[in-house]
């Protein structure tokens, strides 16, 4: 079943798009501290390739803490360099986006999926952009079993990424997708927390 925009949480901080709060979402269910950090730190990375404005700002990779921060509810829980500062976050005004011309390859990938992919492309070689790559394979097949759950071919997402990545993001040989009940699984219980979560902020509110 297709998501649409409607049916949806509305995102915190429109300038990253909706693919980087799901990595954000990943992120928090990552149950080792020091590789929940990693992720964090790669995040971040991807935030300012996506959002490449914010560099012009004083103290960017500060105002990127703080935006990954509020993006995740403030309930991720890693060894962030910078004291957060709520204050920056809740007064934001996000700068509309300027999206690239012409069509994009999948549909059921959205070019937000497909740009984040350019982006972490254009990184240098690092652990942080492996770990991407591999985050980014795993959204791939998210993204597609809500598009189609029948069928979905490994093989062809991960030709798909090198195709989109124009060669650039290739998965270790030793790559392995997660089973297609797992990734499901996954999905139901992150839209039921999402659900507990809005259900807790709107009780709070009446109580204020």
């Amino acid at each position: 079943m297709m998501e649409y925009n409607t049916q949806r949480e509305q995102l915190k901080i429109s300038d990253y798009g909706r693919h980087v709060a799901k990595l954000v979402d990943y992120c928090k269910t990552i149950g080792n501290r020091e590789e929940r950090t990693a992720m964090a730190n790669a995040i971040v990375d991807v935030m300012a390739h996506v959002n490449p404005k914010i560099k012009e700002r004083a103290e960017y990779k500060h105002i990127l803490w703080d935006h990954l921060m509020m993006l995740a509810h403030y309930e991720l829980d890693v060894d962030c360099p910078y004291e957060i500062s709520h204050e920056e976050v809740e007064n934001l005004h996000p700068q509309p986006l300027h999206y690239r011309e012409g069509g994009i390859r999948y549909r059921h990938y959205g070019r937000a999926l497909e740009d984040m992919i350019r982006a972490v492309a254009e990184m240098p070689e690092s652990e942080e952009r492996s770990l991407l790559t591999e985050q980014i394979a795993h959204a791939m097949k998210r993204q597609y079993l809500q598009w189609n759950r029948d069928t979905v071919d490994d093989t062809l997402i991960a030709d798909q990424l090198v195709e989109i990545s124009d060669g650039r993001l290739r998965l270790p040989e030793d790559f392995q997708f997660r089973d297609t009940k797992e990734y499901t699984a996954a999905m139901a219980a992150a839209a039921a927390k999402k659900e507990a979560n809005e259900a807790k902020r709107k009780k709070k509110k009446k109580k204020k």
